[in-house]
């Protein structure tokens, strides 16, 4: 696959119902501070413009090859400020949230959140058998995990994506399960945070628009993934101007060039041959038009990485010799070098 020049140049290194009451309106008012609704840690600016825009990453990159402790200290080493785990990252803190909140204070760094599919959580939003165990377990997840570590919102995935496309009806109760946990998660301070997915209900950008228009926006909100939204036929930086007061985390990957505008989504086959994503600048998504959007209407909030860790048959993973740990670090270099050098980020070089 060809590489752009840039790639190349970088490649080694809202109010709540009454019923809530007063108090869980103060405590969803000071979730526009990010740093304050995850409690100790606090962080400096790093946008030229928006001093309110925090950066960090999943753990998708190293997700499988390295444990939450690596992570911690690769980021913070990074100059990044946080890192929303996938839950398999965290399973062996989930009992006592408050050791892993201590290792993450000690080094200054915030968990965001935590990714939902937790050991035992159903991830079916859609099966009408499903839907209470699914309702459960992620209020539950909320309570247990979410609310002691202080996290301010809950991006959450939907499961897969019913043959032939989800009907209006399956949409529906997708939205009438996103508000009921959301409903009851807010009253604990977190925003839930739906995660448009490609090979997911919320894949095509109508689907996207028909679920926010279906869910209370006192209880839903979005994480607005740029690749995904690009992959499911739309614009990321349109999607996220016209849900801005609902955009809870950006999601920064990206994607081909050749996948704008497209009418019909990259099938998993294709995605198994090589990857459909792609770090920063690969062309797909234009990122100086989402941080306009992020800068002109000031967020408050998380943008992080979010791209998958290197698999052979991806760009330039051939040229390092399939190592996975050069790879990762490859990749680290060029997406913090694309902050740095395209966007005006204020993170040291990569070391």
């Amino acid at each position: 696959m060809s590489e752009s020049a840039f790639e190349q140049g970088f490649k080694r290194r809202e109010f709540l119902s009454s019923a809530m009451g007063m108090a869980s309106i103060a405590a969803a008012g000071s979730l526009l501070n990010p740093s304050a609704a995850n409690g100790a840690v606090s962080h400096k600016s790093l946008d030229p413009v928006n001093p309110d825009i925090l950066f960090g990453s999943t753990s998708s990159l190293w997700s499988g090859q390295h444990d939450i402790i690596w992570g911690i200290k690769r980021i913070k080493a990074l100059g990044l400020q946080g890192i929303e785990p996938y839950a398999a990252q965290i399973e062996s803190y989930r009992s006592d949230p408050m050791e892993l909140k201590k290792i993450f204070d000690d080094h200054g760094i915030t968990l965001i959140d935590v990714s939902n599919g937790a050991r035992g959580q159903s991830t079916n939003f859609i099966d009408p058998a499903a839907i209470p165990k699914t309702i459960a377990d992620h209020v539950a997840f909320t309570r247990d995990f979410l609310q002691p570590f202080g996290c301010g919102h809950y991006k959450v995935n939907m499961g897969g994506r019913p043959e032939g496309g989800p009907t209006d009806d399956q949409l529906k109760r997708l939205a009438d399960t996103l508000n009921e946990i959301g409903r009851q998660t807010i009253a604990m301070g977190v925003k839930l945070a739906p995660h448009p997915h490609i090979w997911g209900p919320m894949e095509r950008e109508a689907e996207i628009r028909r679920v926010m228009d279906l869910t209370d926006p006192n209880y839903v909100w979005m994480t607005a993934d740029t690749g995904h939204l690009v992959l499911g036929g739309a614009s990321a930086a349109q999607i996220i101007d016209d849900y801005f007061p609902r955009v809870a985390e950006v999601h920064l990957k990206d994607t081909y060039a050749k996948y704008r505008g497209n009418k019909s989504t990259p099938s998993r086959e294709q995605h198994g041959v090589a990857s459909v994503y792609h770090n920063m600048g690969g062309g797909g998504v234009d990122f100086p038009a989402v941080f306009k959007v992020l800068r002109d209407r000031h967020f408050k909030g998380w943008a992080i990485f979010d791209m998958d860790g290197p698999k052979p048959g991806d760009d330039g993973f051939d040229a390092i010799g399939g190592n996975l740990d050069v790879a990762v670090d490859d990749y680290l270099a060029h997406n913090v070098n694309y902050l740095r050098h395209v966007l005006g980020i204020k993170l040291p070089p990569f070391d």
